[in-house]
């Protein structure tokens, strides 16, 4: 199958094996028809659009799989889907053979489409799951909140190998367990799993300085590989067994630490029967707190929906090794019009994309394309993938267990979603904004006499806080006095929407939005900027909205603290209104005091960071040429930065890895006013 690359930068399938053109389209002449030409920014310039555009499209498609975009006027894809027939799935929209509402607003809004050819259907499902997820266009059901998963490494690259959280590329050698839903289950496992094979976590730069054992092996949480208390052998057979143990030989591990511990009791050898004693507690532990684990269940995931109100709740539980390795709740974004079983299809393609696949997957009811999504995940995982909808016994109880758990997510999310309503539609009522705000920015500063200064933004929406969209700026003006928080403030705002004019552009704010707008996607722009501060505070923020050209395009609203700084007695300011303060026990006023909380929390956490590296910075990370390598090999001869600061010419040479040229840069560095 030859690949040829979108103008977005996507990867186009084509079936064809000598395509001169490589950036060629799929179907040219359906580009030509219409006038067309996607490499310079495609233009329709036949004046159809709709349904009618889509006949039109209709007429030159092949009979065969592939993937379709369709776009909007303004260039946005609005949908992205996959057919076993592009031309007789294409053409149900042409015919208006729509289902809801939304999407025949989708048919009459398409002004351009885009297709691509797989060879096989399934390849067509894993291509338009990928684009979803890149994309993720308006009508498709968006996979929220989609956080990487947090994995153990017992790395492979060290005679001693040593045992870490991990995120991200499996770039690194060694061993991957995986995945589990939180950062605190790993947190809670790799610390019991210290306990238990008295496995190192510090980094390989700190093994290889040691000259004796750290607190951790005096506290019997490792077991010192790296001043060979344990040989090389022995600390090899605990790294086995945390292998095996993960990899769900659990009981084979525990009754051979039982012989031990038994051997050595027959020997008269308590004080090691004691440490096998505790190693097995310890593997208990882990165990006993994962929560349910099925005897029945050695690898899979168990998906449960709960869909009602207009909001879906999909909960999976992860089983690895015959262990539970923890749950999390997703909220995807869907047309309340569809089904459960249309909801839970269109999320599993768009779950597995970028995760490894278990050997089985369970699920609370069926859905319309399960073969197709079994083999194409059995295609990408490269073993057989099984899912089922048990109906009896454990795996039934199982999945029972699950969707009660959705259900109670479901719940608690919908009563969240309406009070965080209600309280943006008192937020609108209460400054006098023209519609509710979707999207408000809350900013503040955070320094210790102006040193290492922080402004924090934290934004809030429809459904509460939303983290992923926090910014920390460090303050970097020379000409800003210490201490000077409007001047402060005056930069934060300036590089936020310098920022935003140049990536987003001014947003249109002659309409209020529509009535559809919760399914849009969360916006760029703030409705409203809240800053912790008064009078003073407020100048510096509205001269340069002013600057920019943007007062008319954002609220800014300014929260003073009150007399004695007592918290309900804030004082409000607002553009063409006397500054004013809201009751004690006003629902708004505790939302706003929930929101400046947060934001400082959050400037006061990225001002301790910065201090904390600032105070731990290493004098030769100063020092242009030196990396990782020359510093670790300068600490280890030296022993201190502040002796490679002592040392002469000569001894700087001495060390591998150090020339006469880098040395000399060294010893100037910190002898500016010497010559070698």
């Amino acid at each position: 199958m030859n690949s040829a690359k979108l103008p977005d930068g996507g990867v186009l399938y084509d079936e064809t094996e000598d395509d001169e053109d490589e950036g060629l389209p799929v179907v040219p002449e359906i580009e030509r028809a219409l006038g067309i030409d996607w490499r310079e920014g495609w233009k329709n310039e036949s004046g159809l659009k709709g349904a009618d555009l889509i006949a039109e499209f209709v007429k030159h498609l092949p009979n065969a799989p592939g993937v379709y975009r369709m776009f909007n006027e303004a260039g946005d894809v609005m949908y992205v889907g996959k057919a076993r027939s592009l031309k007789k799935r294409v053409g149900n929209y042409a015919q208006g053979r729509v289902h809801s509402n939304r999407l025949s607003r989708m048919v009459r809004d398409t002004t351009h489409m885009e297709f691509v050819t797989t060879r096989t259907e399934t390849e067509a499902l894993l291509l338009e799951a990928n684009l979803i997820k890149r994309l993720r266009p308006r009508f498709n059901v968006l996979l929220r909140d989609d956080k990487s998963f947090p994995y153990i490494l017992i790395t492979g690259d060290h005679r001693a190998p040593a045992i870490f959280k991990h995120r991200g590329a499996r770039a690194r050698k060694g061993d991957y367990f995986g995945p589990f839903a939180s950062a605190s289950a790993v947190g809670r496992t790799i610390n019991s799993l210290q306990r238990a094979f008295l496995l190192r976590t510090c980094t390989d730069s700190v093994f290889e300085t040691r000259t004796r054992p750290c607190l951790l092996y005096q506290i019997k949480r490792c077991s010192g590989p790296c001043t060979h208390e344990i040989s090389d052998e022995g600390y090899a057979e605990l790294v086995g067994e945390a292998k095996d143990f993960l990899s769900g030989k659990s009981q084979n591990v525990k009754s051979a630490i039982a012989r031990q511990m038994a051997e050595a009791s027959e020997d008269l050898d308590f004080e090691r029967a004691a440490i096998y004693r505790d190693r097995l507690a310890s593997l208990s532990h882990v165990q006993s707190h994962q929560g349910i684990n099925p005897a029945g269940v050695d690898e899979a995931d168990v998906f449960a929906i709960h869909h009602d109100g207009g909001l879906t709740c999909i909960q999976v539980f992860f089983f690895r090794t015959g262990q539970n390795w923890g749950n999390r709740a997703y909220f995807p974004k869907a047309d309340p019009q569809m089904t459960g079983a249309e909801v839970l299809n269109a999320f599993l393609a768009q779950f597995y994309d970028d995760k490894p696949v278990p050997k089985q997957i369970l699920l609370s009811e069926a859905v319309e394309e399960q073969g197709l999504l079994a083999l194409a995940l059995s295609e990408k995982a490269t073993h057989k993938v099984t899912i089922l909808v048990p109906q009896r016994g454990e795996k039934r109880d199982l999945v029972d267990h699950v969707l009660g758990n959705a259900r109670e997510a479901h719940g608690r999310k919908l009563a969240e979603t309406a009070s965080q309503g209600r309280l943006l539609q008192g937020f609108a009522e209460t400054f006098g904004l023209s519609y509710v705000p979707r999207r408000i920015e809350i900013y503040d500063n955070s320094h210790i006499m102006g040193t290492n200064a922080v402004g924090g933004m934290v934004v809030a929406g429809p459904e509460g806080l939303v983290k992923s969209q926090y910014r920390k700026f460090n303050i970097k003006s020379t000409e800003i006095t210490p201490g000077d928080d409007f001047g402060m403030m005056r930069e934060v705002m300036t590089r936020r929407f310098s920022r935003l004019l140049k990536e987003e552009g001014r947003p249109d704010r002659s309409q209020a939005p529509a009535e559809d707008a919760a399914d849009a996607p969360f916006p760029a722009w703030p409705d409203v900027i809240l800053i912790d501060g008064g009078q003073g505070q407020m100048t510096a923020v509205r001269t340069i909205l002013d600057e920019l050209g943007i007062r008319d395009v954002v609220t800014a609203i300014g929260v003073a603290k009150g007399v004695d700084r007592d918290a309900g007695r804030e004082r409000f300011f607002a553009d063409g209104r006397s500054d004013f303060s809201l009751p004690p026990r006003d629902p708004v006023l505790y939302f706003v005091q929930r929101l400046r909380d947060e934001a400082h929390r959050f400037a006061i956490g990225s001002h301790r960071a910065r201090r904390k590296k600032e105070m731990v910075r290493n004098p030769l990370d100063e020092i242009s040429g030196i990396g990782p390598g020359r510093k670790r090999k300068l600490l280890q001869h030296f022993g201190t930065a502040k002796a490679v600061s002592r040392a002469g010419l000569n001894d700087l040479m001495a060390v591998e890895g150090i020339s006469e040229a880098v040395a000399k840069q060294i010893y100037h560095h910190f002898h500016e006013n010497q010559s070698g």
